[in-house]
């Protein structure tokens, strides 16, 4: 048995999101460890000759309102964003920069600031807030998300996750083997308890 499940994610997929609030609820029942493993999902896309659906006028009406059905059914909180879709870099560089006991509060304030409060998050000034309400130094983090180091990470964790023929977010894997999509948790459990 595995000790935990990879998840892969990119806060601009509201699928992610989607899986993230899941995920949320699943470890207050049960004890399974979900490693968070960001990801740029446009390079993903390059990398793998995908077509994001944003930029799919029949796919986009589709995946919009994909996302507000299974919202609903799962109980979940969730608005699409009319600045959709943004440019993630910073937000999922600023995850790999700060420190491991903020991480899952950055993560849930960005997805939550995204996908449930359609706040435009390409603005640096809502950026900061959410920053700034995490207690955290927005200058410090704008420095750290232009750090060589930290840059090269993403790209790292980006390429890693396509060798392993991942090509879309959200994205489990367990005992090596991959489980695409928000409704594929349960069968990345089932393989995690198996």
């Amino acid at each position: 048995m595995t000790k935990s499940i990879d998840f892969y994610f990119d806060i601009i997929s509201p699928y992610s999101y989607i899986a993230h609030k899941k995920i949320e609820k699943v470890t207050k029942e049960k004890n399974i460890v979900f490693n968070y493993k960001p990801i740029l999902l446009g390079g993903l896309h390059k990398l793998a000759e995908i077509t994001a659906p944003a930029f799919n006028q029949f796919k986009m009406k589709n995946m919009k309102n994909d996302c507000e059905l299974v919202s609903n059914k799962n109980h979940i909180p969730f608005k699409w964003n009319e600045k959709f879709p943004i440019n993630s870099i910073s937000i999922m560089r600023g995850y790999l920069f700060i420190d491991e006991e903020n991480k899952e509060q950055y993560i849930d304030a960005f997805f939550e600031a995204y996908w449930k409060y359609n706040q435009d998050l390409s603005l640096q000034s809502n950026f900061n807030k959410i920053i700034e309400k995490l207690n955290i130094d927005p200058l410090i983090i704008q420095k750290g998300i232009k750090d060589e180091n930290i840059k090269e990470k993403l790209k790292q964790l980006t390429n890693k996750a396509f060798s392993k023929k991942i090509f879309g977010a959200p994205t489990f894997v367990c005992n090596e083997k991959i489980f695409w999509g928000q409704d594929r948790l349960e069968y990345a459990i089932d393989e995690y308890l198996g």
